[in-house]
């Protein structure tokens, strides 16, 4: 396994300037997601990573080797793309040891390196079969097998699970984690899915417009992000947002002036919130509903829809501040309809400036 460390990296299409200046480093053993929505760079970046996009500028190092203009056979990685693309008239045997193959390797290393890869991947009962006669799951762990075969120093994956359906994109995250845990290979993961981000990676790196907008890990971004942008991107259902104003504000604490005249004293992060507009972010898990005279609500809102979802209820209610989506547990009693009060939890409350930067 190797390190992979990005110096200045820049990528340009002509006048459009897809990543821009990029520092990045992704330790030995390490699994990275490189997280952001469609457009922003990722699998870009991870095809520069791989040598499959020429760099503009800055340089790319894995195992402290210059590669920034070495040819992607000789960079000891391996990819796997979103599209299988496994050879339809191999059998599974055939497809994994593709690689082996063409290098000419011996055959009794071909036959065990590909026996070893079909035990940990469960294929064993499956190498004589062709891809027409596998499942999309199936499938993946083949294009998973292909890549392993070839021993490499790093693992690039370029969003495997998206052809998937969602019972087997639960199944395949837990291959690829247990696949992680056995190897301790470093490992580079595009996703536009934050669930599979948060479940599968050691650090995240969460990408906007061609620049890293936070890098961290999976906790510390969803508790501690630095901008509104990172903060409506991780979790799901997604941060309420609502625009407040810093009345008085004394060391770290604030008090926020939120419509319909009530106020909340909250703790801000560097205790520069100042006298002026800002907003606050709260996840929907810590909002809880209560009586509309009782004095801890921040808001008084009406409940227009309710989502069951067995274990938890997720809650969408009208208020002066616009809609706040509250989490709640699964045996709520609150229904469409009901005049409810809106409860913030203070010590939860994320104040952001008028830049979208944490405060």
């Amino acid at each position: 396994m190797s390190e992979v460390e990005l110096r200045g990296v820049k990528k340009r299409f002509g006048p459009v300037e897809a990543i821009k200046k990029l520092d990045l480093t992704v330790e030995k053993g390490q699994f990275c997601a490189l997280l952001g929505p469609s457009g922003c760079g990722k699998s870009t970046l991870l095809r520069m990573i791989a040598g499959l996009e020429q760099v503009t500028e800055g340089t790319i190092l894995i195992g402290g080797n210059d590669v920034t203009n070495v040819p992607p056979a000789k960079r000891r990685i391996a990819m796997v793309f979103q599209s299988y693309a496994l050879y339809p008239h191999m059998t599974v045997a055939q497809n994994i040891s593709f690689s082996l193959r063409v290098a000419k390797a011996p055959k009794d290393l071909v036959k065990r390196r590909t026996e070893e890869v079909a035990r940990m991947l469960q294929l064993s009962e499956l190498l004589q079969r062709k891809p027409a006669q596998l499942s999309g799951g199936q499938r993946q762990r083949v294009a998973i097998g292909r890549a392993l075969v070839r021993e490499p120093e790093v693992f690039l994956f370029d969003e495997p699970l998206s052809n998937l359906d969602a019972m087997l994109r639960v199944q395949m995250r837990v291959e690829i984690a247990r696949l992680h845990q056995n190897l301790k290979t470093t490992m580079i993961y595009v996703t536009h899915d934050q669930v599979e981000a948060m479940t599968l990676a050691d650090k995240i790196v969460v990408l906007d417009h061609g620049e890293i907008s936070q890098v961290g890990s999976p906790m510390e971004l969803y508790q501690q992000p630095e901008n509104k942008f990172v903060a409506s991107f991780i979790g799901s259902p997604t941060m309420n947002f609502v625009a407040a104003e810093a009345q008085k504000a004394e060391g770290p604490l604030v008090t926020l002036g939120v419509p319909g005249g009530h106020q909340l004293t909250v703790k801000t992060r560097r205790g520069r919130a100042g006298d002026r507009p800002v907003e606050l972010g709260i996840r929907p898990e810590h909002v809880r509903l209560g009586k509309p005279d009782d004095p801890q609500i921040s808001l008084p809102g009406t409940v227009q829809i309710l989502e069951r979802l067995g274990n938890a209820t997720i809650m969408y209610v009208d208020t002066p501040a616009g809609q706040i989506v509250v989490q709640d547990d699964g045996d709520v009693t609150a229904h469409a309809g009901e005049n409810v009060g809106v409860i913030f939890d203070p010590s939860r409350v994320h104040v952001f400036n008028n830049e979208a930067r944490v405060v």
